[in-house]
C-alpha cells in the first residue's frame, strides 16, 4: 500500500486514482497521520429479472413514429 502526503496527493491525484483502480490502495497523510484512503470500488451486478421487465413493458403502447422522426420533431420545435 502506497502512502503519500497531502501535498503530493493534490499534485498527483489522477495518477493515484489510476493506481487505486488497478487494485493498489493509496493512503493520504497530513502531518504524519493517515487522513484518507483511496480504494477501488467493486460494483455488484444484479441479474436482470426478465419477468419484472416483461410486466413493466406489457402495458406500454407501441411507438407508432420512428425514434429518428420523433427526435427531429422535438429538435425542430425548440428552434426559433
Amino acid at each position: 500500500m502506497q502512502t503519500v502526503n497531502l501535498v503530493d496527493a493534490k499534485a498527483h491525484l489522477s495518477r493515484l486514482i489510476d493506481q487505486a483502480m488497478q487494485g493498489e490502495p493509496v493512503r493520504i497523510m497530513r502531518r504524519g497521520k493517515v487522513i484518507a484512503q483511496i480504494n477501488k470500488i467493486t460494483r455488484e451486478r444484479r441479474p436482470i429479472n426478465l419477468n419484472a421487465l416483461r410486466a413493466l413493458t406489457a402495458n406500454m403502447t407501441p411507438q407508432t413514429v420512428p425514434a429518428r422522426d420523433m427526435m427531429r420533431d422535438m429538435r425542430d420545435e425548440a428552434r426559433y
